[in-house]
């Protein structure tokens, strides 16, 4: 009955709404979506009218928000689900835009115990079954043609977090192995780790060294911006993350 209902739901949305073609046009240019044929583009755009009536968007600090940021957002946020649901978002509700990178301002406490305090400049942040935070001047530069996407990224936290919180291991399908995907993951970070303790120029930002869900979430960013590279340095994490997604963005390139 539940998929029933939602089936109805999504029909509804359908039938009644669209997005302006004039707003579609300026946001599918986007790098991350090179090689995808007319059919991805239009399942795309379906999910992207799902997830906007499933999320709220709000700006902060009197931001506006135009459609077209509406837009712009959703559709990134739905690139690593396309071949996945929208249920892998269910567990929260709003999306926060603030007009510039914000402080996150917090305690921690290290391995013998002490507690820090530490301010950092960040422009994004997802929080456990909270809301994902971003910022737009950031968001805007990724039509430029950079290889980093901090909606990507968040957005990908918010997958890891859904398998024991973030970790850098989303919950994985039937058909994959837990213990590949640990052992792929680990050798690969912890060598990562090492180029950047030593110094050494990263094909990747070395602020993938942070954490197994850092990596994790960097990786995805590449996957999906960058996915050549990717497949040429990181082979292994490129077919994990290529079943995970179940999308192979380095073959769309190559056939575009």
């Amino acid at each position: 009955m539940v998929w029933h209902l939602n089936q109805w739901w999504r029909n509804r949305i359908l039938e009644r709404e669209e997005i302006p073609r004039h707003i579609w046009q300026k946001v599918t240019h986007l790098r991350c979506l090179r090689g995808m044929n007319v059919d991805d583009l239009r399942r795309l755009q379906a999910l992207v009218l799902f997830f906007l009536h499933a999320k709220v968007i709000n700006g902060a600090h009197d931001l506006e928000i135009t459609d077209e940021m509406r837009v712009a957002i959703a559709l990134q946020a739905c690139i690593p689900i396309l071949n996945l649901d929208l249920g892998y978002y269910d567990d929260w509700i709003e999306i926060i835009v603030y007009p510039g990178e914000f402080i996150l301002d917090y305690e921690y406490v290290d391995e013998i115990g002490v507690v820090h305090h530490a301010r950092n400049i960040a422009s994004g942040e997802a929080w456990l079954s909270g809301p994902v935070i971003l910022t737009w001047p950031e968001n805007t530069s990724m039509h430029t043609g950079s290889a980093h996407n901090v909606i990507i990224h968040e957005f990908a936290h918010k997958l890891d977090m859904r398998h024991e919180g973030a970790n850098g291991c989303p919950p994985l399908h039937a058909d994959m192995s837990m213990q590949t995907w640990h052992d792929v993951f680990s050798q690969a970070y912890a060598a990562f780790c090492s180029q950047v303790e030593r110094d050494c120029d990263t094909v990747i930002d070395a602020y993938a060294a942070e954490s197994p869900a850092e990596f994790f979430a960097v990786m995805s960013e590449v996957f999906f911006e960058s996915p050549l590279i990717l497949k040429q340095y990181f082979a292994a994490v490129y077919e994990q993350l290529a079943l995970f997604y179940r999308q192979d963005p380095a073959r769309r390139m190559l056939v575009e």
